[in-house]
């Protein structure tokens, strides 16, 4: 029964966003009674927590298959950044929720944000380690890397998502496939 209010929160955030979740929304889209819920669950709070790692785990698994072909090094973490990027376009709620949310709203503050702050350094850990071992970027390299890349494509998926800009699906991924080259470096 718990995974069932876990799954009716994840469909309420995919379709609509934190806004809409609330202990009788979720009760109901479970089928259940809102009191059912607190029998599996402390607050709502801990159910968005849960759903934030179940997100996470989708959007890692989906980035994995994706890019499973792609060769290590610049070429995978630019691959991982563009699954990554594709993953919230699909999922505006969840971008929403990641990203704009308040996270003082959210159960487990810090251990939230700190764990979608890291999440891009995660799913490139290896790429990263890769590069550094074949001496393509030093460790210091990397680290600034990794921080400009975050920022980034937070700030272009906001841009995208909220405001249109640039208008049109094509031209944003020409913006990001720009910048991922620029960043990294390479000339393909």
């Amino acid at each position: 029964m718990k995974e069932y209010f876990i799954q009716a929160t994840k469909e309420l955030l995919k379709g609509e966003g934190l806004k809409v979740v609330s202990v009788r929304n979720v009760a109901e889209q479970a089928g259940y009674s809102y009191a059912t819920m607190y029998n599996y669950f402390k607050d709502i709070k801990e159910l968005v927590f849960i759903c934030v790692k179940d997100f996470m785990e989708e959007c890692r698994q989906i980035v994995e298959t994706e890019c499973a072909e792609v060769p290590s090094g610049k070429e995978k973490i630019r691959a991982v950044f563009k699954s990554y990027i594709k993953y919230f376009i699909q999922y505006p709620g969840i971008f929403e929720l990641f990203f704009l949310e308040n996270m003082y709203d959210l159960g487990a503050k810090q251990p939230t944000s700190k764990m979608i702050f890291s999440f891009p350094d995660e799913l490139c850990e290896k790429e990263w380690d890769y590069c550094i071992s074949q001496n393509i970027y030093t460790k210091e390299e990397t680290e600034q890397l990794k921080q400009d890349l975050k920022f980034a494509v937070t700030g272009m998926l906001l841009f995208y998502l909220n405001r249109r800009i640039p208008e049109d699906y094509n031209s944003f991924t020409k913006m990001v496939d720009g910048k991922l080259k620029q960043a990294l470096n390479t000339n393909d």
